[in-house]
């Protein structure tokens, strides 16, 4: 695994955007682990993430595309963030769009923020976690509707691997559905692959009896 993965693993557990324990997802799951961005709190988390993010889009896509998108609203902050880490550590000017919830009806008008998005850009969304695809089906109109625009991708932090609306990863639907490739800086297999039986600053995260409900876990709701 490569080392930006182990530390993005690391740094997911000291931020507490990482934690195991008993959890209900939104689809009503009980999951023995969770994934919270929204402890991601201060600047110098965000730009950490930003780099995390950048290195993940540069294994996966490369630098040659020209705007980020990210969904409103987690998706605003991802994109400043990582624009900014693709200009410092890759030397590339990409710019940054998000849509607003509500259209604004005066000033700078219209449902976007940021860059605007024009003919022939190629542009690549970035999310906080693997999702039922429910913010691809919002968030691709927006963007399409903007010209004739060609929309690489998608990027998120964590692919939790387990099964989507059918029995293919969250993932897979989206890229099977929709034509677009995608990424996670790590899945959870990783997570697991790092974190299992070994100490990180002193405990064992994961040890034998947090390892089997996780495989129990993935035996009932794991992708193919």
């Amino acid at each position: 695994m490569e080392a930006y993965k182990q530390e993005f693993i690391e740094f997911m557990i000291d931020c507490e955007v990482l934690k195991f324990g008993d959890f209900v997802t939104k689809s009503g799951r009980r999951t023995p682990f969770f994934v919270n961005t929204g402890f991601y709190r201060t600047g110098t988390q965000l730009r950490r993430l930003g780099e995390y993010y950048a290195k993940a889009i540069q294994n996966t896509f490369g630098m040659d595309f020209d705007v980020l998108f990210g969904p409103a609203y987690k998706g605003i902050p991802l994109t400043v963030a990582t624009t900014m880490a693709i200009s410092e550590f890759y030397n590339a000017d990409i710019r940054y769009c998000s849509n607003r919830k509500e259209i604004k009806d005066h000033g700078d008008k219209g449902i976007l923020l940021g860059s605007p998005v024009q003919d022939h850009d190629r542009v690549i969304i970035i999310e906080d976690v693997t999702t039922a695809g429910t913010s691809i089906e919002e968030t691709l109109p927006i963007i399409r509707a903007q010209g004739d625009v060609n929309v690489l991708g998608l990027v998120v932090s964590v692919d939790r691997m387990e099964r989507g609306k059918g029995t293919r990863s969250a993932l897979k639907e989206i890229e099977e559905k929709y034509g677009l490739k995608t990424t996670a800086i790590v899945t959870m297999g990783e997570v697991v692959e790092h974190l299992y039986n070994r100490p990180y600053r002193g405990r064992i995260v994961i040890d034998d009896e947090l390892k089997a409900a996780i495989d129990a876990y993935y035996g009932q709701y794991g992708a193919e």
